[in-house]
């Protein structure tokens, strides 16, 4: 018997992975209903990198508050509005016991067709150093390789940000070669990784219950 789907309209507010250890904690990703978007805007305030960095290409963190609150929040409820089967980012907040953490994404362009995903994602500074990024990584990668089937994975850094490319090596990516970006103006090198399947069932890997799936796998365009 399916579980009661309490969101009919948009059941990706169901959707909810859950992993962690005993060391780390509960890690929970769900997508947060836009009254609990505030939180996860606040905590992004706070401080993701040190000023002098930025780990991504399109600098959302140098915006002055509070246009980055609002340009924030409306990226989160962009991603739910122009949702389709064939271009859509699955936005996760990441709670580590019960606290907002961060956020994780996966996405995918003509995912029926090219079954291949990319993920993203940002965690607030008291949160880094501690696994957390590692987990909430592998929690998505479970979501695709082991229940939408999805069949390759894709993600990419920049070489100045080893946090990223650890966490990318650490969960089996490959290296994929390199790409150009522009950063604040200017152009940066960044490294491009790979997973496929098979690399994922060879490594050794957390356990994820993924519950709501049901209800919203025809979203997905999943298998």
């Amino acid at each position: 018997m399916m579980p009661a789907v309490t969101h009919p309209l948009w059941p990706l507010y169901d959707l909810r992975l859950t992993t962690g250890d005993s060391q780390l904690g509960e890690l929970v990703l769900r997508v947060p209903e836009e009254a609990e978007l505030p939180a996860f805007v606040d905590l992004a305030s706070r401080g993701i990198h040190p000023a002098e960095e930025m780990p991504f290409s399109i600098p959302w963190t140098d915006v002055a508050s509070p246009r980055r609150e609002r340009e924030s929040y409306q990226f989160y409820m962009r991603t739910r509005a122009t949702w389709s089967v064939d271009d859509w980012i699955l936005t996760l907040g990441v709670w580590l016991d019960s606290e907002p953490a961060g956020f994780q994404d996966l996405r995918a362009q003509q995912f029926p067709a090219l079954r291949t995903v990319a993920t993203g994602s940002w965690l607030g500074r008291d949160f880094q150093g501690r696994g957390v990024g590692r987990l909430m990584r592998q929690a998505v990668l479970a979501l695709a390789f082991d229940h939408l089937g999805a069949e390759v994975a894709e993600t990419e850094a920049f070489l100045d940000n080893p946090a990223s490319n650890r966490v990318s090596l650490a969960v089996g990516y490959r290296p994929n070669g390199f790409t150009r970006l522009l950063r604040r103006g200017v152009r940066a090198e960044a490294q491009r990784f790979r997973m496929t399947r098979e690399d994922w069932q060879a490594r050794s890997r957390p356990e994820v219950a993924v519950d709501g799936l049901e209800a919203c796998r025809e979203l997905f365009g999943a298998i």
